[in-house]
Formats: C-alpha cells, sequence, structure tokens
C-alpha cells in the first residue's frame, strides 16, 4: 500500500451499563385488600391507567358515615343562626320596656293629681315602686339579651368549625376512596406484582407494589479516566453536547440512535481514579432496558494529515518497530518507525515513513532488505470503525 496523509478521527470506547433515571416504585397509599389485578408484567403503562383496586368497602362506609356527620353538623349550625334563644330574650325585653313606659306613665299621671288632693298619696306611692320594679326588669332583661348575644355568637362559631372539621373529615375519606384504586404514577413499562390479589397492603411497607420505568430515553453510564478527564477539559469541556455517542451493544452491533453525554459526577472515585459520565440517548422502540451492558464509543481528537498503516504491516522486536518499503527497483528497504495512538487494526505513523512510501503490508516473512519484489496492491478488509486503544 501507499502511505498517504489523511486527518483520522480518533475515537475511545468505555465500558457502560443502560440505567433507568426516573424508575417509580409503586406503593399504596392506604392499607388495605387487593381485589383487583389489571396489568401484565412487562407492559407498557399510561400514566394514570388503572393497576390494582383494593377492598374499597371500608372507604365507602368512612365515606358515608363521613357526610352524615358534616349533614348533622350543618343542621346545628342552621339551627344555632336562627338564634331562638336570643330571639326570644330579645322579645322578653321589648315587654319590660312596655312594662316600664307603662309605669312612668302611671307615676307622670299621679304626681299632679296627688299635689292637687285628688288622687292618694298611697297610690303614688305604688306606681312609684312600680317603675322602680320595671327599671330593674328591664335591666335584668338586657342582662339577659347579651348573654343571649354572646353565648349564640359562640354556639355558632363552635358549630362553623366542627362543619369544618366533618368537612375535612369528608375530604380525607374521598381521598382515602380515591387511593383505594392504584394508578401508574407515569409511562413506561412495568415490572411484576411482588403482592397478589387477596395480600394485604400498607403504605409503610418496605416492599412496593411493582416497579415502573421509563424507557425513552434510556440513560447510560461509563467511566473515563482521570487523564483522560483532563485530557478533555484542556481541549475545551468534556465532550457531549457537540459530539454524538454510539453505543455498542453486547452483540457488538450498533444502537440505531446516538446520544450524548448530560452530566458528569462531581468527584473523581479514589479507588479507580475514574469519573462517571451519564449520557441520554433516544429509545422510541423501546428495545433498550435497564442494566443492559455495552461499550460507549466517542470520538476524543482528531489528527491532522496523520499516516495510516495497518497494524500488520508493522514489525516490533523489542522496542523498536520497523517496517518494509519498497524503494526504487522494487527492493526491499527496512525503516524504523514510531507509532502513536492505535486505531481500529491500524497504527498512526508519527515518524519514519512520508506520503507516497510503498509499504509492505502482508508477505513481510519472504523478504528481506535489498531483495527485489513483484508487487501486488494491498486489499484491505471491510472497514472498521477507528476506535483509539481498541
Amino acid at each position: 500500500m501507499e502511505a498517504a496523509a489523511a486527518d483520522v478521527p480518533i475515537f475511545s470506547e468505555f465500558a457502560a451499563q443502560t440505567y433507568a433515571r426516573d424508575m417509580v416504585e409503586v406503593r399504596s397509599h392506604v392499607e388495605g385488600y387487593i381485589e383487583e389485578w389489571n396489568f401484565r408484567p412487562g407492559a407498557e403503562v399510561a400514566a394514570g391507567q388503572t393497576l390494582y383496586v383494593l377492598d374499597l368497602r371500608p372507604y365507602d362506609a368512612a365515606v358515608a358515615q363521613a357526610k352524615g356527620n358534616l349533614h348533622q353538623s350543618d343542621a346545628d349550625l342552621d339551627f344555632a343562626r336562627k338564634q331562638v334563644a336570643l330571639l326570644e330574650a330579645q322579645a322578653n325585653l321589648a315587654s319590660a320596656e312596655a312594662n316600664l313606659v307603662k309605669a312612668q306613665q302611671d307615676v307622670d299621671r299621679l304626681a299632679p293629681l296627688v299635689e292637687a288632693d285628688a288622687a292618694s298619696k298611697q297610690d303614688l306611692d305604688a306606681a312609684v315602686a312600680a317603675l322602680k320594679a320595671n327599671q330593674a326588669n328591664v335591666n335584668a332583661v338586657k342582662a339577659t339579651v347579651e348573654q343571649a348575644g354572646l353565648s349564640t355568637r359562640t354556639q355558632i362559631d363552635s358549630m362553623q368549625a366542627k362543619v369544618e372539621a366533618q368537612q375535612a373529615a369528608l375530604n380525607a375519606a374521598e381521598l382515602n376512596l380515591h387511593y383505594g384504586t392504584i394508578v401508574a404514577p407515569i409511562a413506561g413499562r412495568i415490572g411484576d406484582t411482588l403482592i397478589p390479589v387477596g395480600g394485604l397492603v400498607t403504605p409503610n411497607s418496605p416492599q412496593p407494589l411493582t416497579t415502573i420505568v421509563p424507557l425513552d430515553p434510556i440513560w447510560v453510564r461509563f467511566k473515563v479516566t482521570e487523564g483522560e478527564y483532563i485530557s478533555w477539559t484542556r481541549q475545551g469541556g468534556v465532550p457531549g453536547a457537540a459530539l454524538p455517542l454510539t453505543l455498542l451493544l453486547a452483540d457488538t452491533s450498533e444502537f440505531p440512535f446516538t446520544g450524548h453525554i448530560e452530566n458528569s459526577l462531581n468527584q473523581v472515585d479514589p479507588k479507580t481514579a475514574t469519573l462517571e459520565l451519564q449520557a441520554r440517548f433516544p429509545n422510541p422502540r423501546h428495545t433498550m432496558l435497564p442494566g443492559q451492558f455495552g461499550r460507549v464509543r466517542v470520538q476524543v481528537a482528531e489528527r491532522k494529515k496523520a499516516i495510516l498503516v495497518p497494524q500488520k504491516a508493522i514489525q516490533q522486536l523489542q522496542s523498536v518497530q520497523t517496517v518494509f518499503t519498497v524503494g526504487p527497483g522494487n527492493t526491499i528497504e527496512l525503516k524504523p518507525v514510531t507509532t502513536g495512538e492505535r486505531v481500529g487494526d491500524a497504527w498512526i505513523v508519527e515518524h519514519g515513513l512520508q506520503p507516497g512510501d510503498r509499504v509492505v503490508v502482508e508477505g513481510q516473512q519472504k523478504v528481506r532488505p535489498g531483495s527485489r519484489v513483484r508487487l501486488l496492491p494491498y486489499r484491505a478488509p471491510e472497514a472498521t470503525p477507528r476506535v483509539a486503544g481498541s
């Protein structure tokens, strides 16, 4: 093959694992026995879809009782607002005030008659006594009216508070009845049920009823070395927004959608000297599941005008690397070289070759320096991704 200079993208691969970032454990808000189980494990569920139905009879009864208590409290409040005792006291006060006016009129009529000796002083004394008695009665009834008003206001406030408390109790009973039907909080793929029909569920149970994982997007975590992270930050940051990621699956096939790095953890693991990065991949077909292993491929650099030769063209003896080249007259020459990054099944040659040099790729065991050879063009195998260090 003839060595040629070209721009070569440099890729790196990292062991990766998929995970569900927003996985939800389905739990019950109330205690009860499961009567219905309305999903198939591994199926796709929609947000709000009914998953379980508990025995609702205790909660129906609690709602009915709360409604009855509320109706009773409403009736008591309505009675208190009618102020029966206060109205009766006010009527008594009106009667007492009328009697007081009459007594005053009797005194006013008898006083001049007594002075003219037209009436006895005894009648006047009796009228004055009646006036004083009626005045005292009016004062007493006024106190009764004030007491009735205060009692009525207190009773109304108390009944109002009781109505509000009964309304809150009804709201709580209706909420518990609503919670007796357990629905999917998010859309995603649901797991197996961990409690069967007839089983008792409690709000504080350590075991969830089931789990739901959203599959689109799917998240992937992988780790880079501290040196790689430093190198990337010197080049302008961790690649992600601009550089697409390729996900290689366990069978070496490529996931058909590209992803990007979204997050990185805030510290390097001192035990492994690695930093975890988190990437997001579209997964509209829901073919990827959490927990799968693979490899993430990312372009980390690009070498300008690099000379790339197949790995099998390079021979290494201890620390010396050499290649056979074909010089003038089709004679073999041995040239020492210095290699750089390995890209797929090829090496970047840093020193020792120039563009246009003819490099022996196959048949090195048949040649030696100075021998004449007959040339055949090298046919490269089907192209493979160029991954540094693979």
